[in-house]
């Protein structure tokens, strides 16, 4: 009997065709191809370094960026952009994204570290230092906001890697938290309020379950920086706070200060 190699190589090469387009075809219609996300879905870093030794974000001046902050609109949802933070105070549950977007550029046009203190808010201007209390466990913390998110109902910030490690809601994923923004003004507007100051201000240093600690700091304080204190405590939290301070670059100085001596989450009351 011949055989026909014609029709034999024929065959063959209809099949590696067919296994070719078959390849090329999943490929072309790969979502991940499509999407600037290595990844499809977020997740733990895969070897995080010890985020326990991350400091709280420093709250210093920073002019508001170019980029991100115009008004804008996600998933068919238009969000506008505040043209400041001060003042600004807000509620509800806060998550917290990590490898998929680590490395990518955030809205104003940084690169998303998720192992610093740094966070996204749909409508503060960035970069804005914000005060985020989870309200089950009294932690707090201090973040930079330089991103825009979470788009989902009753989120109304997402945290990086280290900042929910340090707010104890990594594994849970999601806490009910208390939002207060650190607002510090531009020198224009340090020197406009020195101007109509007439009020007395303070700074808080520290909060903390510790009374006794409260006070033993307080006295070290008072010494080191010539100025007077007070406690002020609500539902078993005591809050250590310098002053009365009379003119607000007196108060902004000794901000400075105790920024740059090791309590960077040190605020003015408003």
């Amino acid at each position: 009997m011949a055989i026909n190699y014609r029709f034999i190589l024929l065959i063959i090469l209809s099949s590696l065709l067919l296994i070719s387009c078959s390849s090329n075809e999943g490929k072309k219609s790969s979502p991940q191809q499509k999407s600037r996300y290595q990844m499809a879905n977020d997740r733990y870093p895969d070897d995080a370094p010890d985020v326990s030794l991350v400091k709280n974000a420093q709250p210093k001046y920073e002019p508001y960026s170019r980029q991100g902050n115009r008004d804008y609109t996600v998933l068919g949802k238009s969000y506008q952009v505040l043209d400041s933070g001060k003042g600004f105070k807000e509620q509800g549950h806060a998550s917290w994204y990590g490898s998929k977007f680590h490395g990518h550029l955030t809205s104003n046009g940084e690169t998303y570290d998720m192992y610093t203190m740094s966070a996204a808010h749909k409508n503060l201007p960035l970069p804005s230092y914000v005060k985020v209390t989870n309200l089950e466990n009294n932690k707090q913390i201090i973040v930079r906001v330089n991103d825009r998110g979470p788009f989902h109902h009753g989120r109304v910030i997402d945290l990086s890697y280290a900042a929910a490690y340090h707010l104890g809601m990594l594994a849970r994923g999601t806490t009910k938290v208390a939002l207060e923004t650190v607002y510090i003004p531009s020198p224009e507007e340090r020197a406009i309020s020195d101007l109509n100051d007439a009020d007395n201000h303070f700074i808080q240093v520290v909060a903390s379950q510790d009374k006794l600690r409260i006070n033993m700091l307080a006295k070290q304080l008072e010494t080191k920086y010539a100025v007077t204190s007070r406690v002020s405590s609500t539902k078993g939290i005591h809050r250590l706070q310098l002053g009365p301070i009379r003119q607000i670059h007196l108060t902004n100085k000794l901000l400075d200060r105790l920024q740059a001596d090791g309590y960077p989450q040190s605020f003015i009351v408003p």
